[in-house]
């Protein structure tokens, strides 16, 4: 079986010497996905959680709703291919797009049109404050980014604490990966705020909007056609999220202010 993590040596220079570093390096893989026996994508990947990806990927795109229409989801014992099954005939699309995401995303979805939400918005409130804690919350769950950098790594919450988490080379990955974990555990929390450490683009907002988050929160920064989407679908969008500060790109009046804007 793969493993998220490949043990490397590299050398560190500077202006006066060399040393060799003994390290881990996060793997990125090919993993295809079959559905009801026909291959439909292979996407690049780092191979921890890939059933959840598989099924996640799945609802994102629409062609779920629920883990009834799931009969199983099983990784071959080589790694390289999640084969799922399903309660009902899937038509593959004839057109992928590859997304702007790293690693190369494939989609269907147009990348305007606002999916189907499996919860509405509920119009609740946080603190600002509230938000840079929960950026130091998001921290203490990357586990792999600790050990090898160069990782993404998503969190769901209901703003108090991490509910899932889901680490990968793929920023959209994750959210693929949350939403398998969110349809295989059953966990739907009444208030889902995403948070994110790669960048808000149109496929990152339609995840997440197909998850039902009313907030999404990112460490860098939105896009030009995710901040017209958040504006157009309520959702209010967060970015550049730090400690101790952070951007408000769309929808503001859901976080309470707590200073005084200059």
């Amino acid at each position: 079986m793969l493993e998220p993590r490949k043990p490397i040596q590299y050398f560190q220079l500077d202006s006066t010497e060399s040393k060799p570093i003994h390290a881990s390096v996060i793997v990125e893989t090919p993993v295809s996905l079959t559905v009801n026996g026909e291959v439909w994508v292979s996407m690049m990947c780092t191979p921890v959680l890939l059933e959840e990806m598989a099924i996640g990927f799945l609802f994102n795109e629409g062609v779920i709703d629920s883990m009834d229409e799931v009969v199983e989801a099983r990784l071959c014992e080589h790694g390289d291919n999640v084969d799922v099954w399903l309660t009902h005939a899937a038509e593959k699309p004839s057109k992928w797009t590859r997304t702007s995401g790293c690693s190369g995303g494939m989609t269907a979805v147009d990348s305007i049109a606002r999916p189907r939400s499996v919860a509405a918005p509920n119009g609740y409130v946080l603190p600002a404050s509230g938000i840079c804690h929960l950026i130091e919350m998001l921290f203490d769950v990357q586990d792999l980014y600790r050990e090898t950098g160069g990782v993404h790594t998503s969190a769901l919450t209901d703003g108090e604490r991490i509910i899932l988490s889901a680490e990968d080379i793929g920023r959209h990955n994750t959210l693929d990966k949350i939403a398998g974990m969110c349809l295989r555990q059953n966990v739907w929390p009444a208030r889902r705020i995403l948070m994110t450490t790669g960048r808000i683009s149109s496929e990152m907002l339609q995840k997440a909007v197909r998850l039902g988050a009313g907030i999404l929160i990112s460490r860098t920064s939105p896009s030009s056609l995710s901040i017209e989407l958040a504006e157009k679908w309520g959702i209010t969008l967060i970015g550049y999220a730090r400690r101790n500060k952070f951007n408000l790109y769309a929808h503001p009046e859901k976080i309470m202010q707590e200073v005084v804007i200059k």
